[in-house]
């Protein structure tokens, strides 16, 4: 090999340890935020998880019965916000405050549009799994009277038990939520609240960052003896706009169960969930 040869190789190889330098923090930066967004997703699959979430979500259905015809959208703000108290458990607050709009139904006093009821949750949660990888939390459920006619809200304060449980393995989340209401105060002219809910729920998270999901929201009203029971089922996508992550999610729902005169059939929800990761 003639010097020109050996100049020439030498070259290259110093191109090619430059290059390597280059893209070598590239790769890692990209994997690291790859790693970082995975992370991410698997928290926004765990209602307990210490990140502070603001879905907004929105809802149609369609009514049966003697109320064949009617209608009702809402808007629900539903803020999740952690606390931690020490180093060994969280305070997880979820807030319910819908808006709603009802149309089309034969009883004109049922044509009203405002705030519903607010439905607020403080859970108490452990910082670590259990040695079985149980992720679990409970605390008080309240019903707050917000309603801004009597057609929208129950009229009463409330109050009861609710508790979660949850296991993640890998891309996979399953668990369920589940909740109980007494009313103890409020319009003496309205019913008595008893009523039970449950929210099983299963989920799968693609390298992507899409989700995918099944779930139920279901109520027992135990003064009517009547079952509602909605299945619904979701893919999401984790996005970034700026600085800003969220996720939108589109939903199928189908009424397996509902009272004689209640939503019937498909319905179908949006929603966007504003996520804020701790820096």
């Amino acid at each position: 090999m003639n010097t020109k040869q050996h100049s020439s190789l030498n070259c290259q190889r110093a191109l090619a340890l430059v290059l390597c330098s280059l893209l070598l923090p590239l790769s890692a930066r990209a994997q690291t935020k790859d790693e970082a967004a995975a992370e991410l997703a698997k928290k926004l699959s765990n209602p307990l998880a210490s990140l502070i979430s603001v879905p907004i979500q929105y809802n149609q259905d369609e009514y049966g019965g003697s109320n064949d015809g009617a209608s009702a959208s809402s808007l629900v703000f539903q803020p999740v916000i952690p606390f931690k108290l020490n180093e060994d458990w969280n305070l997880i607050s979820r807030t319910l405050i819908p808006i709603v709009d009802q149309q089309d139904f034969p009883s004109a006093a049922m044509n009203e549009s405002g705030f519903s009821d607010i439905s607020a949750s403080l859970f108490f949660s452990p910082q670590a799994p259990t040695s079985g990888g149980l992720i679990w939390g409970a605390g008080p459920l309240f019903l707050i009277p917000t309603a801004s006619a009597d057609a929208l809200g129950a009229g009463k304060w409330g109050m009861g038990p609710t508790a979660v449980v949850l296991k993640q393995t890998g891309p996979w989340t399953v668990g369920i939520l589940a909740g109980q209401v007494w009313s103890f105060a409020g319009d003496d002219n309205r019913n008595y609240v008893s009523s039970t809910t449950l929210q099983p729920f299963l989920g799968y998270n693609t390298k992507t960052h899409t989700s995918i999901g099944a779930s139920s929201e279901s109520t027992y009203d135990w003064n009517g003896a009547q079952w509602t029971v909605p299945l619904i089922f979701k893919v999401g996508q984790m996005l970034k706009v700026g600085p800003q992550i969220f996720q939108l999610t589109v939903a199928a729902k189908y009424w397996a169960d509902s009272p004689n005169n209640g939503p019937t059939g498909w319905g179908w929800r949006v929603q966007l969930t504003l996520l804020y990761p701790k820096k």
